[in-house]
């Protein structure tokens, strides 16, 4: 980083949009559970279906679902999009979501309200693998993996 955050360059570049995309065995069922979290929104169910599972099974096994997005209904977020992948996963993330639940909250206060999150979440079928106490140096988060075993912090 360059002085005042900037990166290095003569020109500064716009801001872009982005979204995450994250492997995963089933898009629809990974999709609906960050929708829980994050309060993010599915796209319309297409006419004639009354769920997006139904829709896609009534499609060519070649137009099954591969990928399936969500989204911050305000357009603030990155929108997600979970694409299936054939293999399962077998290591940590290089990159996780922080869930800022805490954010401006410190000590008890704060580990209060990451801790019922969590049990929030553990009820849509996250587990909760690691609660950090603050210490000295940092404010305390909670380490989790959701129904899919993709790591992500409550933060």
């Amino acid at each position: 980083m360059g002085r005042g955050g900037l990166c290095y360059g003569a020109r500064m570049a716009s801001i872009k949009e982005f979204q995450v995309t994250i492997d995963c065995a089933d898009p629809i069922r990974l999709a609906r559970f960050w929708c829980e979290v994050l309060g993010y929104e599915l796209p319309p169910v297409p006419e004639g279906a009354e769920t997006w599972e139904e829709h896609y099974r009534s499609l060519p096994e070649d137009r099954q679902v591969r990928y399936f997005p969500c989204s911050d209904p305000s357009g603030k977020g990155p929108r997600l999009l979970f694409q299936r992948v054939p293999e399962g996963k077998v290591v940590k993330n290089r990159v996780h979501l922080d869930v800022r639940t805490g954010t401006g909250l410190v000590g008890e206060e704060r580990l209060a309200v990451l801790r019922a999150e969590c049990d929030r979440l553990v009820a849509l079928g996250a587990v909760c693998l690691e609660v950090l106490v603050a210490d000295e140096e940092n404010e305390s988060c909670i380490n989790m993996q959701d129904i899919e075993g993709n790591e992500f912090c409550l933060d």
